[in-house]
């Protein structure tokens, strides 16, 4: 037995490894887990210099691992005007919001607002350029759409974009106009990414600080020790940024960092590869974004079958992402074209969302052997607007969990932050329940056990990032990344389920939080 730095006696372990499912005591040294076992074995396995922690018998599980979130997003979003509802539930209370802050903003400088939601809103539509500009005519507005696929900037912005009635469609976003004249009524799709990396200015390194620490809090606080992030945009400079704050000790979740194809060649000339990095930073797959923004798919299906296979012959994960049944299902084709061109390949190719999947399209996905990342708290949180919009049969299809489980399909999942909050814990428990902030029911033949839902956002989810040998259960030999939990969520009534409280979150045998 190795030296023990620490020890976590008298806890209800949920180790989520099938060898061992129950515990009552962890033992650390350094950032691993040395020993798991009873609290009878604490005088055999402590030393003189251990520090050992009497859990009360609480509940301690792995480290939670968030599959799909949106790091900088979220924290950009700790830095702008809070546009979400209920508190904001008119256009009139996005203008007065903005006001006020146009009165204390010197004029040139931006106005940044983030998830606002054209469904909660009394007009029942999005903002336009016109109603910006009667908050804030001095200074360039830009606010967010809560799905992150939308935008609206007033015309003071717009120029600064160069957008104009005579501006072609970009090619898989667009360009809302008004029906009437052509002109750009200021609602932009998906073009958010774009307006932020081209036209407005970086953030200062006093925000980046200020946003670093925040997410920072917040991630570690909901005990989310690993974080997988599938930003299209993410670039070198950003991987630059992570390794910095890491390398001080300021950003303490791990992060696996997705990228897509236009961003490549920057992490290749900085010699790194899928999979390069450490256990704090590494490289992820490759990510692709299925849109259907112009009326037809883009990227168009020869395209995206050329792009799966080429990285599926250079051996690197993709991850497609895919809401609608027409995207999922060129999702499905492209990795049905890549596997029969390049067959034996271990891949682990992943489908993001596959949030409508009927089942046809579950019979390919199933054969296809691929990973489902899926985001069960969308059931809670937007489970309304899919009620209202999503017709009757396809809200059976929506966000699968138990069908995936049953056809032993690895369905990982995650909270797409800032789109969702990050809480974990109300991830499980919209797993199991299955029922909208309202307490409707959305297809509760889709519901997982307490345990199935756990796994989604532990082994399930570090099989989905390559890394089941170092983290997602409590194992020996792997990463001490813990979470002490108030109460066990395979022994509470599921609706209690959302009032666990997290006590303690431990990375790498570091107490990071505690409540």
């Amino acid at each position: 037995m190795p030296a023990v730095d620490l020890i976590l006696r008298n806890a209800n372990v949920i180790t989520l490894d099938p060898s061992r499912p129950l515990a009552h005591l962890v033992a650390i040294n350094g950032d691993r887990i040395v020993f798991v076992g009873r609290d009878s074995d604490l005088e055999t396995v402590a030393g003189p210099g251990t520090k050992v922690i009497d859990c009360e018998s609480k509940t301690l599980i792995p480290g939670f691992n968030d599959s799909h979130c949106h790091i900088f997003s979220f924290i950009r979003k700790q830095l702008t005007l809070d546009l979400s509802f209920p508190a904001v539930r008119s256009i009139e209370d996005i203008k007065a919001i903005i006001r006020r802050k146009a009165q204390t903003t010197p004029p040139g400088q931006w106005i940044n607002g983030s998830n606002y939601s054209d469904f909660h809103l009394a007009e029942k539509r999005n903002p336009t350029r016109w109603d910006l500009d009667e908050a804030a005519r001095n200074n360039p507005v830009i606010i967010s759409h809560r799905s992150l696929h939308a935008c609206v900037l007033n015309t003071r912005a717009l120029e600064l974009a160069d957008i104009r009635t005579d501006t072609p469609e970009p090619p898989g976003a667009s360009i809302h106009r008004d029906t009437t004249t052509g002109e750009p009524d200021g609602v932009l799709f998906d073009m958010l990414g774009y307006i932020r990396y081209n036209v407005m200015p970086p953030m200062s390194e006093a925000e980046l600080d200020q946003g670093i620490d925040l997410a920072n809090r917040a991630f570690i606080s909901q005990g989310i020790t690993s974080l997988q992030d599938a930003t299209v945009t993410n670039e070198i400079k950003r991987w630059k940024i992570y390794r910095r704050y890491k390398d001080r000790g300021l950003f303490k979740s791990r992060v696996y960092m997705m990228t897509g194809a236009d961003n490549i060649a920057g992490f290749r000339e900085a010699g790194l590869a899928f999979r390069a990095g450490d256990d704090s930073l590494r490289m992820g797959g490759l990510k692709i974004v299925l849109g259907e923004t112009t009326g037809q798919l883009f990227p168009s299906q020869p395209d995206l079958n050329r792009c799966v296979l080429d990285f599926h012959r250079a051996g690197c994960q993709v991850a497609l992402h895919a809401v609608e049944p027409t995207t999922v299902e060129a999702a499905v084709a492209a990795l049905e074209y890549a596997i029969r061109e390049s067959p034996g390949q271990a891949h682990r190719h992943r489908i993001e969302h596959c949030a409508e999947c009927p089942p046809a399209l579950f019979e390919r996905v199933k054969k296809l052997g691929v990973i489902v990342s899926t985001q069960p708290p969308f059931l809670y949180y937007g489970g309304e607007r899919y009620l209202a919009l999503i017709p009757t049969e396809g809200i059976r299809w929506l966000y699968r969990a138990k069908a995936f489980f049953d056809a032993g399909t690895v369905v990982a999942a995650g909270s797409d932050t800032p789109v969702a909050p990050n809480n974990p814990i109300m991830g499980v428990y919209a797993a199991v329940v299955r029922r909208t902030a309202e307490g409707q029911a959305m297809a509760p033949e889709e519901r997982v056990s307490a345990e199935q839902a756990l796994a989604m956002y532990t082994t399930n989810a570090a099989y989905a990032s390559f890394d089941e040998q170092a983290k997602g259960s409590i194992t020996a030999g792997k990463l001490a990344d813990l979470v002490l939990l108030s109460d066990d969520p395979t022994r509470v009534e599921p609706e209690a389920i959302k009032d666990i409280k997290v006590l303690k979150t431990i990375i790498g045998g570091e107490v990071v939080w505690e409540a």
